[in-house]
């Protein structure tokens, strides 16, 4: 079961994200699935109807974004996986006019699966890096300033 769940956590990030398929949405992410850690709120989002005008608006921000799975763990119904998206910010909906900036940020998720579609998922992004990538909060100056300041 953990290699079959691993192919349609794998397929999901392929199709939904690297490849636009709204069809792909309907097909793994079931009516009464839920995902938290989306966006930036701390409202859940359940099913495609609410899924889809949050990807949209990702695939409308950054059209080119990429995710690549960097590692995938599966036990048992759950799967966890590490993931960088990176794009380019072109578009509007994320806060700010678009930038032309390119942005690559990390990514941790676990998901639930029962019968090939994913009932639940806990999102982790660095949003933080995102917003400060695109210009939307200020850059505090990187880790070596930290690091001088906090080592005086």
């Amino acid at each position: 079961m953990s290699e079959k769940n691993k192919a349609v956590v794998c397929r999901w990030f392929e199709e939904v994200w690297n490849q636009g398929r709204e069809a792909t949405i309907d097909e793994l992410f079931p009516a009464e699935g839920v995902a938290h850690g989306l966006g930036d709120s701390e409202s859940d989002v359940h099913g495609p109807a609410e899924f889809k005008p949050f990807a949209a608006n990702i695939r409308g921000s950054i059209p080119d974004v990429q995710i690549r799975v960097k590692d995938i763990l599966s036990e048992g119904d759950r799967v966890a996986v590490r993931v960088t998206v990176e794009g380019t910010h072109t578009g509007q909906g994320l806060g700010v006019p678009p930038t032309g900036r390119r942005v690559s940020i990390q990514g941790i998720i676990i998901l639930r699966l029962v019968d090939g579609q994913m009932v639940e998922a806990w999102n982790s992004y660095d949003q933080l890096g995102l917003l400060r990538q695109i210009g939307a909060l200020p850059d505090p100056g990187g880790r070596d300033r930290f690091l001088s300041t906090s080592q005086t």
